[in-house]
């Protein structure tokens, strides 16, 4: 696409100003695609290096979901619903850097495959097992067949639809690999039609509550 538009200009052919807007806003989307994926190829590559030893500080999950919100709200200008049920005193004992990577990618997709008026609701909150993050849409679904895919670089369920979102096919690879190296584990549940559920759960021994590291 670039290539293409960058070669009628310098031909010097005239071109009326709708044109030439059109042309500036579909380089802009394109070059916005392929910083997301060299971004996103360069975060995955750092996750699965297994000699990479990433830095772990007590990390705000509440501030950290309530800053990807923000986004996420604006990402969605209006067109859903929001629904946030977060423990203000759960906090984990992690990389902040990966976890918002792992967060900030369920919640993006939860706005790019919900219809308008759909409901994303976001959860934070810990239990006997754990602690857990949830991200629930009333979007689209999942086919069965294709869950267990779904954690593959570049999978893609509908290859056009992807494309219109300007995902780059990797943050559920990404979640995964986030997840795993905080001994967590992502499980997805889903269902034509009646929308998707994110479960990242992370094990008791990286829960910290009140900034004290929990034993």
């Amino acid at each position: 696409v670039l290539g293409g538009f960058v070669e009628n200009l310098q031909t010097g052919k005239a071109v009326s100003e709708q044109e030439l807007a059109r042309s500036l806003h579909l380089m802009r989307q394109q070059t916005h695609r392929m910083q997301r994926l060299v971004e996103d190829l360069m975060i995955l590559s750092r996750l699965e290096d297994e000699h990479h030893e990433s830095r772990r500080d007590v990390v705000s999950v509440p501030h950290l979901l309530r800053e990807i919100l923000t986004e996420g709200r604006a990402l969605s200008g209006g067109r859903h619903q929001f629904q946030v049920e977060v423990d203000e005193d759960l906090l984990l004992l992690g990389n902040s850097r990966e976890l918002d990577s792992a967060f900030r990618n369920l919640v993006v997709n939860a706005v790019n495959y919900t219809p308008e008026k759909g409901m994303i609701t976001v959860q934070w909150f810990r239990n006997e097992t754990g602690a857990h993050c949830v991200v629930r849409d009333t979007g689209i679904g999942i086919a069965a067949r294709h869950i267990p895919r779904l954690t593959e670089r570049f999978y893609r369920v509908d290859t056009a639809r992807s494309r219109d979102s300007g995902g780059s096919g990797l943050g559920l690879a990404i979640v995964k690999h986030v997840l795993q190296r905080h001994g967590g584990q992502l499980r997805i549940f889903s269902q034509p039609g009646m929308g998707s559920a994110f479960h990242c759960d992370f094990p008791p021994q990286v829960i910290t509550a009140a900034g004290r590291v929990a034993t």
